[in-house]
């Protein structure tokens, strides 16, 4: 049969113009990931067969495979044998050493995404207005870099240890500083107890949670920890706090030293010695009940304790640290020199003792977010590095996999009230996702087997991961030679 040149012209016009009709209904998107495993962290499972697609900064879809027809990504990964999960949060980082270390610190915030941390809770150093304003770089993607959520200045009383804080005595003082911060739209407030008077620390806490405000904190050594958690605090910064919890004394310890007839390290001491597991377990029932969380920072505080073990001169994750911010490592590595044998046996007592809690506060329904103290003063405790070490010692000490997950994606953004938008693989949370070598449900290590970080939608393929390495080695190695 003979079909004429004009209708056959005619045939091809109608089925390109179905064709385009066809794409035009199609859905776009930036970037399909097809043929990985789906880490489901809340879940505590693995799902295969399906197709995540971005667009933007934001996941579009999450669907089946024989799904995909339905859609017209721009570029597709094919990521066979690979598995996908949300990006990491490390939910107590430091940056700080004063202006002249400013660059240093900014050159972290890369590392952060080089090893998988795509959001980063800020806790406070002497830069909070800096931090701030790589937050806002940041949201605007205009810097390179995790999504920082962070306090602002900490509050303290008169004549504070630490730099960089707002300095409150009275009710007053209180309000105004709450006021600053709130102006600056800080995502949560810090309060440490130093030379902070206790019933202003109350007080702190009081205005806060008048005023909507979460929060973070030391514990003072005058209050109970029920006294603290009846008065609303968000976390405890620092799982070694909880020691005190864990004992029938507590009452007697805390006002003896309340009262200045006992130290701070002996109370400690007398709390290890008195520990009672079924005291520990109604506390932490308590803790949960009451909403209080807790933010371990065990990776930092098993490296001050063993120092005597490893002085660390020859830590792979060392290189990638500038000069004046390796120099701010020296005054902890020097304190923890001036300890005989009985205070090295104490601080290595407090240490297991505080991270065998963990399993106890999973049982008894505390929330356990992950965190490092990881940034400048706290030796040896890695940008980046530490998030990885510090979830590995949850499952060291009692944590399955999956419940370690839950600490470093989930538990953090709940804290901050953002579960709407981070935590999960799917449509409508951020596009903040590994791809991983190896199963993390199987063996947590595997969160180390990085193949591809993709924060806020920008891809960071293995190569460029590398690239970011080397250009951090090479810059830190020049600051050690200059």
């Amino acid at each position: 049969m003979k079909i004429s040149l004009k209708k056959l012209s005619a045939a091809m016009l109608a089925l390109g113009l179905l064709g385009a009709a066809h794409a035009a209904d199609k859905i776009a998107a930036d970037l399909a990931l097809t043929q990985a495993t789906l880490i489901d962290v809340a879940g505590g499972r693995s799902v295969s067969g399906k197709v995540v697609l971005l667009k933007g900064d934001s996941i579009l879809a999450v669907v089946d495979q024989r799904e995909l027809g339905r859609y017209a990504p721009r570029r597709t990964l094919r990521l066979p044998g690979k598995y996908l999960m949300p990006g990491l949060w490390d939910t107590h980082v430091h940056f700080g050493g004063g202006p002249a270390l400013i660059d240093e610190n900014k050159h972290l915030l890369a590392l952060y995404l080089a090893y998988g941390i795509t959001s980063v809770r800020d806790c406070s150093g002497d830069l909070p207005d800096t931090v701030l304003d790589w937050r806002a770089q940041i949201n605007a993607g205009q810097l390179q870099g995790p999504t920082i959520f962070t306090s602002g200045a900490k509050l303290e009383g008169y004549k504070p240890l630490w730099k960089g804080t707002i300095e409150v005595g009275t009710p007053e003082e209180v309000s105004r500083a709450l006021d600053k911060l709130q102006g600056q739209g800080v995502d949560f407030v810090k309060i440490t107890e130093n030379t902070l008077k206790p019933e202003i620390y109350l007080e702190a806490l009081r205005q806060s949670q008048q005023r909507g405000l979460r929060t973070s904190g030391h514990i003072p050594v005058q209050l109970t920890l029920a006294t603290m958690f009846d008065a609303g605090l968000g976390t405890v910064e620092h799982q070694s706090y909880l020691l005190r919890a864990a004992t029938p004394r507590e009452a007697e310890l805390t006002a003896q030293v309340a009262a200045g007839t006992l130290s701070g390290k002996e109370a400690m001491k007398q709390s290890l010695a008195s520990y009672d597991e079924a005291t520990a377990r109604a506390s932490f029932r308590y803790m949960a009940a009451k909403g209080t969380a807790v933010v371990p920072t065990l990776s930092v505080s098993r490296v001050i304790a063993y120092l005597d073990r490893d002085d660390h001169a020859h830590d792979e994750a060392l290189q990638y640290i500038g000069k004046g911010l390796r120099a701010t490592y020296d005054w902890r590595v020097q304190r923890a020199a001036q300890d005989d044998a009985a205070a090295i046996a104490q601080r290595k007592a407090v240490f297991e003792q505080s991270a065998a809690l963990l399993p106890l506060l999973q049982q008894e329904g505390v929330s356990i977010i992950a965190g490092t103290d990881a940034g400048f003063l706290n030796s040896y405790d890695y940008p980046g590095q530490a998030l990885h070490d510090e979830i590995g010692l949850y499952v060291h000490y009692g944590l399955t996999p999956a419940q370690a997950l839950r600490t470093a994606v989930i538990n953090g953004p709940r804290f901050l009230g953002k579960l709407e938008r981070y935590g999960a693989l799917e449509a409508g949370k951020a596009a903040d996702v590994l791809v991983l070598d190896a199963n993390p449900l199987q063996n947590i290590d595997a969160t180390r087997k990085i193949r591809t970080v993709i924060s806020r939608g920008t891809v960071y393929d293995r190569a460029h991961l590398d690239r970011i390495l080397a250009e951090t080695k090479a810059w830190a190695a020049q600051t050690v030679a200059e």
